[in-house]
């Protein structure tokens, strides 16, 4: 399934501007990725970091600005937008790459072993016929990852992949995120967990409606951009724990939420 270097993706938003009413989501956000890219999309609550990826993948027109790629994309959005009653199997989702919503297409062998494939990948092969919502919350992400994969997507949207999932699946994931980066893929995680970004990531969008910071982890997130992301909450955990080589010292952080206004 790698992504040959000829084929690889590119992602470019230009400008990009998104008003609600009378309220602006994202103000003139622009970036550019290439194939064989980490990035993580950094800021707190009503940063916009959905809108902008509800924007790349099309769901939402912008108001203004340009957003062009070369490639196929997926998008695994929150997990609170996901029905979980529906009692689907491991297997029945990540198929549901292939088939998508229409009930009359019947998988052809192409279709089975790129699933097959795909599961092996995340290491849930093995475990096809377990029902999602016996699955743990890392387990659930890397079942969508696979989905993506076996959609044939080489850039690939994370809405808040970490949520609900402990330490130890959230490096699970980083490494089959990791293996897909080496593959020439494009993946972009939005998060506000500021933990390990150096290790996480190669590149960092820190997001707050618009562009704060954008480059290397250690280059891009200061203790400046933490204020201007975070104010005083930020200011009080750069003094205790950010030591500028990206990541965070001691135990784990997940950033105080703040009140925003509007939607992520």
């Amino acid at each position: 399934m790698a992504t040959s270097i000829a084929m690889r993706p590119e992602l470019s938003v230009a400008h990009v501007t998104v008003e609600r009413s009378t309220f602006r989501a994202l103000s003139d956000v622009t970036f550019n990725v290439r194939g064989g890219s980490l990035v993580g999309i950094l800021g707190p609550n009503g940063a916009g970091k959905s809108t902008l990826f509800d924007v790349i993948a099309g769901v939402l027109p912008v108001t203004r600005g340009k957003v062009d790629f070369r490639g196929a994309l997926a998008y695994v959005p929150q997990k609170d937008s996901i029905n979980w009653r529906f009692p689907a199997t491991i297997l029945d989702v990540v198929m549901l790459g292939r088939t998508g919503a229409n009930p009359l297409r019947r998988p052809g062998r192409q279709d089975r072993v790129l699933v097959r494939e795909s599961l092996g990948r995340v290491g849930l092969w093995e475990r096809r016929s377990s029902l999602m919502t016996e699955l743990s919350g890392g387990q659930r992400q890397r079942v969508f990852i696979a989905r993506a994969l076996a959609q044939e997507a080489n850039i690939i949207l994370l809405d808040e992949a970490f949520s609900g999932v402990d330490v130890g699946a959230q490096q699970e994931i980083v490494d089959v995120l990791r293996s897909l980066r080496d593959d020439g893929c494009i993946i972009m995680l939005a998060t506000h967990d500021l933990s390990n970004l150096a290790e996480r990531f190669d590149m960092v969008l820190c997001l707050h409606r618009h562009v704060c910071a954008w480059g290397p982890p250690a280059e891009a997130f200061t203790s400046e951009v933490l204020q201007e992301l975070y104010g005083s909450h930020g200011m009080n955990f750069s003094r205790g724990h950010w030591h500028g080589h990206g990541m965070w010292h001691g135990h784990e952080h997940s950033m105080v939420e703040t009140d925003t206004i509007g939607q992520a």
